[in-house]
């Protein structure tokens, strides 16, 4: 397979955030009461620190209430705008339904949650974002309990259907199992990511392969230590070496660490082998800000009043490099 995303010279393509706070709460969920668009403040904050991308966060069924029907107006309006104000501060936008493969506590491809309903949810999503230069489409934020096999079907569909929708966008592709780095060739639900998800199919041959990597003792992300920080390295490392023998790309949709020390040598090292390969990866998004974090969580790099917290001021902003020339995501 080939991609038209390429970066001719060094550096990754994409550097960038999650800015969490549109997934959270239930659908009925009221708007800034159980859940917020990012401000415009925090989106400056990071633009202004040389970040080019913001992954965004969304909660799937409130912007489709019903399967198979319209986009909720007033939501998609909440969405827009917020596209917009990241686009205003120069930086690009990855769509993320963050839903782990459910819908309303129903799982995909189970009778009441199909590929047809995930298809239809995409090309009404691509129909409004469809050829923008500055759009990427993330198919599913970590499918995690469903089969491979079942996880491929529903992938395969939805990109037909935005394809056939007329969008040329760049399209994300998870794996199942959180789509972890570290478990990618690993023979769990029905079948290696890494042999299954090998079977994605793009008309327009424009996707990159997304996953996840933590450092912490579950590679949950949600420890405070990073005993695993080496394997998570290694994670990435072997995940370079499946890409290349794949002719494939990766992009790194969520990786983070405290500011303990072992965390911050880890994050660097992960940085390190992501920019030393911009052949194969196309870049990262870490994980995680947002208006409402609570200050007090770990891997948060939202500012406080003292400043940059010291994954973005010591490890992260020091490894940006330059961009190549050729960054497009539109094929």
């Amino acid at each position: 397979m080939t991609m038209r995303v390429e970066a001719e010279e060094t550096g990754l393509c994409f550097r960038g955030v999650n800015i969490s706070g549109a997934e959270y709460g239930d659908a009925s969920g009221i708007y800034g009461t159980n859940y917020i668009y990012p401000s415009e403040k925090t989106v400056r904050y990071f633009a202004a620190k040389g970040m080019n991308i913001v992954r965004l966060p969304f909660k799937w069924e409130r912007l489709q209430p019903v399967l198979g029907e319209k986009l909720d107006q007033e939501e998609l309006t909440k969405l827009r705008e917020a596209v917009e104000l990241i686009r205003a501060n120069g930086m690009k936008v990855i769509l993320d339904p963050h839903n782990f493969g459910y819908y309303d506590g129903i799982r995909l491809m189970t009778a009441g949650l199909t590929s047809v309903s995930f298809a239809d949810f995409w090309v009404r999503l691509a129909l409004e974002f469809a050829n923008d230069e500055d759009i990427i489409f993330g198919l599913m934020n970590e499918p995690y309990d469903i089969p491979a096999p079942d996880w491929l079907v529903a992938a395969n569909r939805a990109i037909a259907g935005i394809r056939a929708a007329g969008a040329k966008n760049l399209i994300l592709v998870p794996g199942t199992i959180w789509s972890g780095a570290s478990s990618w060739e690993h023979e769990i639900v029905g079948g290696a990511n890494g042999t299954v998800m090998a079977g994605v199919l793009d008309p327009d041959a424009n996707f990159a392969y997304e996953v996840h990597q933590y450092l912490d003792e579950d590679l949950s992300g949600t420890h405070e230590t990073c005993p695993n920080a080496e394997l998570a390295n290694d994670a990435l490392q072997n995940f370079s070496h499946w890409l290349k023998e794949h002719d494939a790309r990766g992009f790194l949709g969520e990786f983070g660490g405290s500011k303990d020390s072992a965390c911050l040598a880890g994050l660097a090292a992960m940085v390190k082998t992501m920019n030393e390969s911009p052949d194969l990866w196309l870049g990262w998004t870490y994980w995680a800000a947002g208006d409402w974090w609570p200050e007090s969580e770990g891997n948060n790099i939202q500012p406080t009043d003292a400043g940059d917290r010291p994954q973005l001021a010591a490890v992260l902003q020091p490894r940006f490099e330059a961009g190549g020339q050729n960054c497009s995501t539109l094929n």
